[in-house]
């Protein structure tokens, strides 16, 4: 069986309730939809972080990102700048280092053609993608979002600038079906990470007001969309207040989405040209939740709990959509929990290459699902982010093992038990409930803590109440 090519597209700040097929009734995703109806559609599937480079940093590893040391969005500039609540952030890697050996550099090795499109963010020039494995290299960089907006000219140092007002998502969509176009025979790598929809909330004019339009129709625009409620620290010791967006209304942000959609749709329209469908592998998700409660609120990924910067469902459960003709049985669907470290070696199982566990260490193959398996052998999945969110959330670790997920908070210690299936927004804490369970939980979290060596942020001398 020849090798399967592999369209991996990852979106930058996606909630799990950001598509039409998994339940928003304002936003319009028609192409993912219909990816989603020829594939498995996964309901509990994570992003390794709330934010977004140490998710990044661990579906190139196969790690957790405390395993690789990279557990914050790193700074544009390189610089870790601490931020300080109760507790001072825990130190972390800037860049993903050159001594792992990525998923690319594996799959290039293995005779894979290997082509990153799109946002990096995981260090600057000396750990760009070209670096890790990838061959070509068309907008990766330190860049987190485009500092100059998503309209040409966009000064991004490895995307020259189009021509005036062209639009992002479009010309990086463009360079990708170039590649596929172009190709010369070789199985391929797409590693196609989309700039949006992170800030700053951009879209075409008429796509915006078709939005605008749906709104006032559905009356969305009568609606009190925000609530107010705390304070937390950011840069400078300054504090910001929490904005939570109750309802999806937001236009703008509408429309990025169904532009995001659109490129997709042209994309697989392009594989199919190719004569590419039935060898291409299509793999979609997110790198941590929609931006939620700061930064202007954009979404709201209700019924799950907070978003983007949170240890809540909000933060790190995400869509995950995988279409593979002749192996995944269209339309299904897989309530198995799985996290970003599983993909490594589930495209090394897919390509039917031997596995490499010392690097992959914290992945397991996903193959057994899409066969139609309804378990993995493992008995938790974990996350760690010793650092305040800029949205709000505070530093903690957490585990899920089967339905039962808990969190412990460094600030002060606490811990708060939910079971998922029976209450997926958290709001029942069932600590108290069950203090056997939440004991063991912690033991456990403890102790994947201690073997990865896990940095713990660290009490502050000088802590004063937020104001």
């Amino acid at each position: 069986m020849s090798k399967p090519n592999f369209l991996f597209i990852l979106i930058d700040d996606l909630g799990w309730k950001d598509l039409r097929c998994y339940g928003s009734e304002f936003y319009e995703t028609p192409n993912l939809d219909r990816l989603a109806q020829e594939g498995m559609s996964f309901t509990d599937a994570y992003a390794a972080c709330p934010v977004c480079s140490p998710t990044r940093a661990s579906i190139l590893t196969g790690k957790y990102p405390a395993n690789v040391g990279v557990t914050d969005w790193i700074d544009w500039g390189g610089a870790v700048h601490p931020c300080r609540g109760k507790r001072i952030d825990a130190p972390y890697i800037d860049h993903l280092p050159l001594e792992e050996k990525s998923l690319a550099t594996a799959l290039k090795e293995a005779g894979y053609a290997t082509w990153h499109v799109g946002k990096w963010h995981l260090g600057g020039e000396p750990y760009h993608p070209e670096h890790h494995g990838f061959d070509v290299n068309v907008g990766g960089c330190h860049l987190g979002c485009p500092a100059r907006g998503y309209f040409s000219p966009y000064h991004i140092s490895t995307l020259e600038d189009g021509p005036a007002g062209e639009y992002l998502t479009d010309r990086l969509t463009d360079e990708a079906i170039t590649l596929i176009e172009g190709n010369d025979g070789r199985p391929f790598f797409l590693n196609l990470w989309y700039y949006s929809v992170h800030t700053p909330i951009q879209a075409r004019q008429e796509t915006i007001e078709r939005f605008e339009a749906k709104a006032r129709e559905m009356g969305l625009d009568k609606v009190d969309a925000f609530a107010e409620g705390g304070f937390f620290p950011c840069e400078h010791k300054k504090t910001q207040r929490i904005v939570r967006r109750l309802i999806q209304s937001d236009p703008t942000y509408a429309a990025m989405v169904y532009s995001l959609d659109e490129n997709i749709g042209r994309l697989l329209e392009a594989i199919d040209r190719a004569g590419q469908r039935d060898s291409t592998v299509v793999i979609f998700t997110s790198d941590n939740g929609g931006l939620a409660t700061a930064e202007g609120s954009p979404t709201c990924n209700a019924p799950l709990s907070e978003g983007k910067g949170w240890m809540y469902e909000g933060g790190t459960r995400e869509p995950l959509i995988v279409r593979w003709p002749g192996v995944i049985e269209p339309g299904s669907l897989c309530r198995v929990p799985v996290s970003s470290p599983d993909f490594y070696p589930t495209l090394l199982d897919m390509a039917g290459l031997d596995p490499l566990p010392e690097q992959h260490c914290d992945g397991v193959s996903l193959l057994p699902l899409l066969d139609g398996g309804d378990n993995l052998d493992r008995e938790a999945i974990f996350w760690h982010y010793p650092h305040y969110g800029n949205q709000g959330g505070t530093p903690g670790s957490s585990i899920r093992a089967g339905d039962h997920k808990l969190i412990e908070f460094f600030d002060d210690g606490h811990v708060e038990l939910y079971n998922l299936r029976e209450d997926v927004g958290e709001q029942m804490n069932l600590a108290a409930v069950e203090p056997r369970l939440a004991k063991g939980l912690r033991e456990m979290l403890v102790r994947w803590r201690e073997r990865v060596e896990a940095k713990i942020p660290q009490p502050n001398p000088d802590y004063e109440p937020w104001q």
